[in-house]
C-alpha cells in the first residue's frame, strides 16, 4: 500500500474538487430548474365510433379509427389524414391505456407520422361516461400522452428531435390534444 503523504492528500483534494462542486451544485435543489413546457400546436382529431373487442384477460379492449381532423399552432398546421387509429385497453380500475398511431400532412405537404402512447385516469363512473360518448369536463380526468415523430429530413425534422407530451380532452365525436415541447 503507497504511503500516504501531505503532498499526495493535497493534490488528491485538488483533483476531486470540481467533482465534489459538481455534486453539491446537483443536490442544492435552488441550483436546478425544472424543465418548461412550450405550446407547439394543437390537434382536433374525428373519430370513428368504437369498435368494441370485449373483455379480454378482465379489461375491456376496443379500437377507435381516426377519419382526420385539424392541426394548427405557431409551429405547425395542416390536417389528420384518415387511417389511424386508437387502441385502447380500459381496466376496471378506471386507467385506460392508450395507444393511437396516425399521420398528419403539414401544409407544405409533408407527412408526418406519430405514435402516441399514453394513459387516461379517471374514476370508473367517469370512464363510463366518457365511452358512453358524454361530454366530461376534463378537470375530471388525467389524459396524458407521450408522442414521438418519424418525420423526414427537413422544415419539421425539429419535431424528432425535441420530446414532447400532450395533453388529451375528449369529446363526443372529437380529442383536442394539445402538443408540449419539453425544454
Amino acid at each position: 500500500m503507497p504511503k500516504l503523504t501531505r503532498r499526495g492528500l493535497l493534490v488528491a483534494g485538488a483533483a476531486l474538487a470540481p467533482a465534489q462542486a459538481l455534486v453539491a451544485k446537483q443536490a442544492n435543489p435552488a441550483s436546478r430548474s425544472a424543465p418548461g413546457l412550450t405550446l407547439a400546436f394543437e390537434a382536433h382529431i374525428t373519430l370513428a365510433p368504437p369498435v368494441e373487442y370485449g373483455t379480454i384477460n378482465g379489461s375491456r379492449k376496443r379500437f377507435i379509427a381516426i377519419t382526420g381532423g385539424t392541426v394548427s399552432g405557431e409551429r405547425l398546421n395542416g390536417v389528420v389524414l384518415a387511417g389511424g387509429g386508437d387502441w385502447q385497453t380500459i381496466h376496471p380500475d378506471g386507467l385506460t391505456e392508450i395507444h393511437a398511431r396516425y399521420a398528419l400532412k403539414a401544409d407544405d405537404g409533408t407527412v408526418i407520422a406519430i405514435d402516441n402512447p399514453g394513459v387516461r385516469v379517471a374514476a370508473p363512473e367517469i370512464i363510463a361516461r366518457l365511452s358512453a360518448g358524454e361530454d366530461v369536463d376534463p378537470a375530471l380526468y388525467y389524459f396524458r400522452t407521450t408522442p414521438s415523430f418519424d418525420v423526414p429530413t427537413g422544415r419539421h425534422d425539429w419535431l424528432k428531435r425535441q420530446v414532447f407530451v400532450a395533453r388529451g380532452i375528449r369529446r363526443p365525436d372529437h380529442v383536442v390534444l394539445e402538443f408540449y415541447s419539453v425544454s
